[in-house]
């Protein structure tokens, strides 16, 4: 690819390492696009934030591509990972410790897998507080961290596909499909309550949007290595 590739616009597929930021990702792509070509600047951006302890597909929008992001976002998407259940955290995942646990003795599998049924279809969620989402110009995840609480009100998303592929209590993986706005975190929370045990994100991955497949994707040194023609 030269230069002209990117300016046009390409859709880049990253498998987001753990613990970096989709923001990260943006800004090691736009910096290698630039020394290799030797630009001032470059139109880079994501499609979909991923949050630093979630990995898998981040697409990367170049140069005139960066106008479909809005359409990439919109499109379903799928995820696999863990809930830990039977312990609750502020942000709902492993940011935060642990601050409240309960017994698990009298879950049976069934009752897990019978659990998954009541968040099929379009349902009204909360985003977890622990979010980039703002109140008043101040992201809400500020506002956490010093401690303070504000009213966030529900949005529809749409479960499309919701189902438990292991259990090893009090881990038990899981794959959903679901819409844009869909908060896996708050869907972690949410099914801890309906089992009435608590529940929190232990681990995740998005493994596909719209058409495009984490198998098909790489990592942020691999595109840099492939930029540069030495892979």
């Amino acid at each position: 690819m030269d230069v002209d590739d990117f300016k046009n616009g390409q859709t880049i597929l990253i498998d987001k390492p753990l613990n970096w930021t989709s923001f990260q990702v943006v800004n090691k792509l736009r910096w290698a696009i630039r020394q290799k070509f030797n630009l001032k600047k470059i139109k880079v951006g994501h499609a979909g934030t991923l949050d630093p302890l979630a990995t898998g597909l981040l697409m990367i929008c170049t140069g005139k591509f960066t106008k479909t992001i809005d359409l990439l976002q919109a499109e379903k998407k799928e995820y696999t990972g863990t809930f830990t259940l039977g312990a609750t955290t502020p942000s709902y995942d492993l940011e935060t410790e642990v601050n409240e646990t309960f017994s698990t003795e009298h879950i049976i599998n069934k009752n897990i897998k019978d659990a998954t049924k009541s968040f099929l279809g379009e349902i009204d969620q909360t985003p977890p507080l622990y979010s980039a989402l703002k109140k008043d110009g101040v992201r809400l995840y500020e506002l956490a961290r010093k401690g303070e609480t504000t009213e966030i009100k529900s949005r529809k998303i749409t479960i499309f596909e919701f189902e438990i592929t292991k259990i090893e209590m009090p881990n038990i993986d899981f794959r959903v499909v679901c819409s844009k706005g869909t908060y896996i975190r708050s869907l972690a929370n949410d099914f801890g309550k309906a089992l009435k045990i608590g529940s929190h994100l232990s681990a995740l991955r998005r493994t596909k949007s719209g058409n495009f497949n984490v198998n098909n994707a790489v990592s942020p040194e691999d595109f840099i290595l492939k930029l540069n023609g030495t892979c």
